[in-house]
């Protein structure tokens, strides 16, 4: 059988052509970032007027994420959510980790989750196209009594990321996260 059409029949059970799942890595970035900033300069701090709506200085280390995700399996798919607009430091780790910039306009005042939501509808779209990707991590501001790896069994989650856990679950897919303590 050729290796074209061995990877053909591969990707439709799951994995690649050597046998492992792919990974894709979404990150909400502006909460990961944030998550660093309150850690370093106090709770709330992100959130005050010149604590957001600034050049913002560079917190997240961008390369060890990238290979944290690859320790799982070849990343296939690598997307980040943010409004860029304060984030123009990342430029060179972003494009360097090959990292697709998804543009959110800043929210209205009521409005929550933006980013959550349109990660994990992504997530949950890539999953059912791409049946190659085994593996979903994301990268968010999850709670304080949570640090490092957590899995959906063992650390609460956003609403929209403990939905798309329970998906994935039920497809017999993975979902790992990483916290920013």
């Amino acid at each position: 059988m050729s290796p074209v059409r061995q990877g053909i029949i591969a990707s439709r059970n799951g994995t690649d052509t050597q046998g492992t799942q792919a990974v894709a890595l979404y990150w909400d970035f502006e909460n990961l970032h944030a998550s660093l900033s309150e850690a370093m300069n106090g709770d709330g701090s992100y959130g005050k007027q010149d604590g957001r709506f600034k050049v913002q200085d560079l917190l997240v280390n961008v390369q060890a994420i990238i290979e944290l995700a690859a320790s799982y399996g070849p990343v296939a798919i690598n997307r980040a959510y943010c409004n860029w607009q304060f984030f123009g430091r990342y430029r060179d780790a972003l494009l360097q980790g090959a990292v697709e910039l998804v543009q959110l306009f800043p929210p209205g005042p009521s409005a929550k989750n933006g980013a959550d939501i349109k990660l994990c509808l992504d997530a949950a779209e890539d999953i059912l196209r791409f049946q190659h990707t085994g593996t979903v991590l994301i990268t968010e501001r999850i709670p304080p009594m949570a640090t490092g790896l957590y899995t959906r069994a063992d650390t609460p989650m956003t609403r929209p990321a403990a939905a798309l856990a329970k998906v994935l679950g039920e497809i017999g897919r993975s979902l790992a996260g990483t916290s920013s303590r």
